[in-house]
């Protein structure tokens, strides 16, 4: 399998990462744990969640998709073969938030302790605090790296003003710089990443690995209508998207889909793996037969007619 470098970070990944907040959530643990293999089994290695997987859900308190992963991980012996990302600083139920020394260091070990292994390859502040100091963030960052709990550090979320300030003082103090981020960001949801993000991203050679690369699902096609999301999870997400715009671009999606015998979900992405910057595109299946019609976008390249047609179209 091809590996990417991850940006700056000193790591290498696969061209497609495993988004896991639905562990636990709307996917059982069996089917997780299918997933999983599924998806390492074919030689992909990132593995993405974060500690506040899956907080939302009712009864839930965090850290339920990092136990499945720990789980997983004991039972399959696959530690070396794989490489777990996860973040810190969304809302934890009883015990906080945000990008303080404090939390980050607790925060690193109960996710270490869920996620039953000696280090996480990938660490990365999921929101931006502008309460507290860069210089704070990045010192707490650096104290796991020495200790060995962290390998890398990267961002998700984080504007191009902000990013841009963090790797200055980083560079001043001499503290570890973001080797990566992970912004919003698909055919329908171009805005955050393209332009300013994009550019800065390109000049630090700084990974970058999408959330959301399908939408909610909703560029796979299976959702045209809000009829269509009649008893699902993601009927408020679809409702804020779906619009003539988004249905514009499921109409390309289907015509690209056809012309090269593939699926809206596989263009979709072809598409992302395409753009500039990018390494990886994080997306998530409740099916390991999803996981695995996705697998076709990885050895697709799309034509420069199909590019412009969805650029265009998702504008």
């Amino acid at each position: 399998m091809h590996h990417r470098r991850l940006g700056r970070s000193g790591l290498s990944c696969t061209p497609l990462g495993l988004g896991c907040h639905v562990f636990g959530w709307t996917v059982d643990e069996a089917t997780s744990c299918a997933i999983l293999d599924t998806f390492t089994d074919r030689g992909f290695s990132l593995i993405d969640t974060a500690d506040t997987y899956s907080t939302w859900a009712p009864g839930h308190q965090g850290g339920e998709s990092e136990s499945i992963i720990g789980n997983w991980l004991k039972a399959t012996g696959k530690r070396t073969q794989v490489l777990i990302a996860t973040k810190v600083g969304g809302d934890m139920k009883n015990v906080g938030k945000g990008l303080s020394r404090a939390h980050i260091i607790r925060s690193a070990e109960d996710s270490l302790r869920r996620l039953r292994c000696d280090w996480i390859d990938l660490y990365q502040a999921h929101f931006d605090d502008t309460a507290v100091s860069f210089e704070e963030t990045l010192e707490a960052f650096a104290s796991l790296i020495q200790s060995g709990k962290v390998r890398a550090i990267g961002a998700s979320n984080y504007s191009a003003p902000r990013l841009t300030e963090a790797l200055k003082i980083a560079r001043a103090q001499g503290l570890p710089l973001y080797g990566c981020l992970q912004p919003h960001y698909n055919l329908v949801t171009r805005a955050f990443y393209e332009g300013d993000l994009c550019q800065l991203c390109l000049k630090e050679d700084l990974g970058v690995i999408p959330f959301r690369g399908l939408e909610a699902g909703f560029l796979t096609g299976k959702y045209r209508s809000m009829a269509d999301t009649v008893g699902t999870a993601r009927r408020a997400v679809i409702a804020r998207i779906l619009d003539a715009r988004s249905l514009d671009i499921l109409g390309e999606l289907d015509r690209a889909a056809l012309h090269f015998n593939a699926t809206p979900a596989q263009i979709a992405i072809a598409w992302l793996l395409a753009q500039p910057g990018i390494t990886a595109p994080i997306v998530s299946v409740t099916s390991p037969a999803q996981l695995t019609e996705i697998f076709g976008a990885t050895t697709m390249t799309l034509d420069a007619r199909t590019l412009m047609r969805l650029d265009l179209v998702s504008a």
